[in-house]
């Protein structure tokens, strides 16, 4: 029995496509700003002269990147309600969102932190810059700078994963997909369809994020063009 594709059963409803996109872009954009700013943070404590810090830090990475996503989402829903800490669901799904991916930055920006040496910082300090000076010029600026091509490449990564927040109730992009399936029956075409806008989201976030590597850094676009 052969199969007629009936894709115009899947355009009908391509208002609510547009809205589950906006969503997963903007779940991915601020989830991705605030998962660098947590990474940053953890990834100083991680090296910093405090062993409270430092085992803290250690604990918090080893928990999240040894766990499911969607089971920390269970947790930050279901599970905390019974403790008397509730969230609305778009709230534990960001949330979980940058707990999860900050535990990813925190090793990516680690690795810029480590390649930034010693006699760099000494150097800023010998000129009487103060500590956060220091750190805004001298460390953190080219940090992110030898980083940026991973952090992209993460940012992309959380895109992806905001279909699993459906799970808790929130309606993006894989949501909204679920619904239009309940009412055409068409699977197939369905999720055709939402394969190649995330197929192309992927592209369109790559190459925004190139471009806003150019501005950033100007002269490492040799780096950027070799890490598509």
């Amino acid at each position: 029995m052969s199969y007629v594709f009936q894709f115009g059963e899947v355009w009908r409803y391509w208002t609510w496509l547009v809205t589950g996109v906006a969503v997963t872009l903007l779940y991915t954009f601020i989830a991705t700003a605030l998962s660098v700013l947590l990474g940053t943070i953890i990834a100083v404590a991680r090296q910093s002269g405090s062993a409270l810090l430092r085992h803290a830090a250690r604990t918090y990475l080893e928990t999240i990147r040894n766990t499911p996503f969607l089971v920390q989402l269970f947790i930050l829903f279901f599970g905390l309600p019974s403790i008397g800490i509730r969230m609305k669901a778009n709230v534990a799904a960001m949330v979980g969102h940058v707990i999860y991916n900050a535990a990813f930055m925190t090793e990516i920006v680690s690795a810029g932190l480590q390649a930034i040496h010693r006699s760099q910082i000494e150097a800023g300090l010998s000129i009487v810059m103060t500590r956060f000076q220091v750190f805004r010029y001298i460390v953190f600026k080219p940090a992110l700078e030898k980083v940026y091509p991973a952090l992209s490449s993460q940012m992309v990564l959380l895109m992806l994963s905001t279909s699993v927040i459906s799970a808790i109730g929130v309606d993006e992009l894989a949501s909204y997909a679920g619904h239009i399936q309940s009412l055409n029956f068409r699977s197939v075409e369905v999720y055709l369809v939402v394969i190649v806008i995330y197929f192309f989201l992927t592209l369109t976030l790559r190459s925004l994020a190139r471009g806003l590597g150019y501005l950033l850094f100007p002269h490492r676009r040799p780096a950027f063009e070799g890490g598509r």
